[in-house]
């Protein structure tokens, strides 16, 4: 397997563990088989400091007019992402990245990123718990999954619940893509127990 860029997004109040989780299981992925299998990034609107929920500072390495490639999108949870869905710009940002062929991953309520594009329309989806109301009046043709802690909503298009789910859909694309040993390797380093399915 070819090396893959996995980019991260993050904004003002995303959630953490969104997108702290999934960059430590990709990251740690390839930091215990000799530096292989993926890239990590997080890139954001611009390279300025992001305040994420909480407090938390994370200044992005890439913006979305100058960054490498990206082989997998993770879209990042939280309340910003209320704002996010008004940022046009962004949002065909997003879209144009899935009209070149690239995997798309929500975690948490990152799905309102996506269902805003239409991109979930007659589709399953998962989101955070308290997500969903807001979830079907954005997607109403669409099929909330709530007792799943993730789902793959078409080829291309990944959601999972809330927060710490991001954790587990992140293992599940892993093992999907280098196998069970692999994962499950992760899985020992970073003593966590995980669920694939």
């Amino acid at each position: 397997m070819m090396k893959k860029n996995v980019a991260i997004l993050i904004f003002d109040d995303a959630e953490v563990l969104d997108f702290s989780g999934p960059f430590e299981v990709f990251s740690v992925t390839s930091q215990i088989n000799e530096d292989l299998f993926y890239n990590v990034f997080t890139i954001s609107e611009k390279t300025d400091l992001i305040k994420a929920v909480n407090g938390l500072k994370v200044q992005p390495d890439f913006s979305t007019e100058n960054h490498p490639h990206i082989d997998i999108l993770i879209l990042s949870g939280g309340q910003g992402t209320k704002t996010i869905m008004n940022n046009e710009r962004l949002l065909n940002w997003i879209y144009s990245v899935y009209n070149r062929g690239s995997l798309i991953v929500s975690i948490c309520s990152g799905s309102r990123l996506i269902g805003k594009l239409g991109l979930l329309n007659e589709k399953k989806y998962c989101t955070h718990h308290q997500v969903y109301d807001s979830m079907e009046q954005i997607v109403i043709n669409g099929f909330p999954q709530k007792h799943k802690r993730f789902v793959q909503s078409d080829e291309r298009i990944y959601t999972s619940g809330g927060i710490s789910a991001g954790i587990d859909l992140s293992f599940h694309i892993i093992q999907k893509e280098l196998g069970e040993n692999i994962a499950q390797k992760t899985a020992d380093y970073m003593e966590y127990r995980v669920q694939y399915l």
